[in-house]
């Protein structure tokens, strides 16, 4: 972890700032600000702080496979993908809101993304930026839980995002993340003693960066350090790499990551692949503005 830790946090130390007046986009009142710090509405599995403009609908179709690990059984996961379908649309440049739909767990989930500051060019140092979702776990089956009511189907994440672009071609990203599932996994072993327990609100810090490998290219990637996993939780902290292809009027995003999950909760909260064995999955977004 502490390696992880020094790959987004070295370059910060490192990298010139001198040409950023590059990407520089002034507003009417004069004031300069940062842009393009991220191409993409999410880095890898993280959101970034990329905002829709006012009144455009962006369309996203996520694409997770399989496992890989499992080669031409599944066909390198292919028989085994999970699709999200989500819509984002702009109500202004600093205020979002979406929905979505996952096969992963038949889960839909609802959101708002809301700009609190900006970076620019002589002033404050950062972007932040709010994100809140609530979501809806259709996929769980009452035949197995019985006492299950529609309360334990529901979730929340609270998420702050604070990037800051370094130079033209290198932007990093801090997530503190809190996320809340009504329900949560207990593990037995075979003599039914329960070996783990998860407390239902659950705590996170994410890092993620862009590094810009030409006009239309980028190399993205990012980690989410869980910080109250139970000792014996099964679940691994996702750790995913991946390129963006800006093409036009969409973003094409392909990636490598551990978790197959791709809603907040799912990838923070329930990741079960291992980067060591090659237990993980290749997946892919494409991005449409409207």
């Amino acid at each position: 972890m502490k390696l992880v830790f020094l790959i987004f946090c070295f370059p910060v130390f490192c990298f010139s700032q001198d040409d950023l007046l590059d990407e520089i986009n002034t507003d009417s009142t004069g004031i300069q600000y940062a842009t393009a710090v991220f191409k993409g509405l999410k880095i890898v599995n993280f959101e970034s702080t990329k905002l829709v403009a006012k009144k455009q609908l962006t369309f996203i179709v996520a694409h997770r496979f399989g496992s890989i690990e499992n080669g031409f059984d599944s066909f390198f996961g292919l028989d085994d993908a999970v699709t999200r379908l989500n819509f984002v649309y702009g109500i202004s440049d600093g205020f979002n809101i979406g929905a979505s739909r996952s096969s992963f767990q038949k889960i839909y989930e609802f959101s708002a993304k809301y700009r609190l500051l900006r970076q620019t060019e002589s002033g404050f140092p950062f972007t932040v930026v709010g994100y809140n979702s609530f979501l809806i776990n259709t996929g769980l089956d009452k035949s197995n839980l019985p006492l299950l009511k529609f309360k334990h189907r529901l979730g929340q994440t609270v998420q702050v995002l604070i990037s800051r672009k370094l130079n033209t071609n290198f932007s990093v990203e801090l997530a503190p993340t809190f996320f809340h599932d009504n329900l949560t996994s207990s593990f037995y072993d075979e003599n039914q003693v329960k070996l783990s327990d998860q407390d239902n609100s659950q705590f996170a810090l994410g890092f993620g960066g862009r590094y810009k490998l030409g006009k239309r290219w980028s190399l993205n990637m990012d980690y989410g350090w869980h910080l109250n996993r139970d000792s014996n939780s099964p679940f691994k902290n996702p750790l995913s790499i991946g390129l963006d292809l800006e093409t036009g009027g969409h973003v094409f995003q392909m990636h490598f990551t551990n978790a197959q999950g791709m809603n907040t909760n799912s990838f923070l909260g329930q990741g079960t692949g291992d980067w060591s064995d090659g237990n993980i999955y290749f997946g892919f977004n494409l991005s449409r503005v409207f």
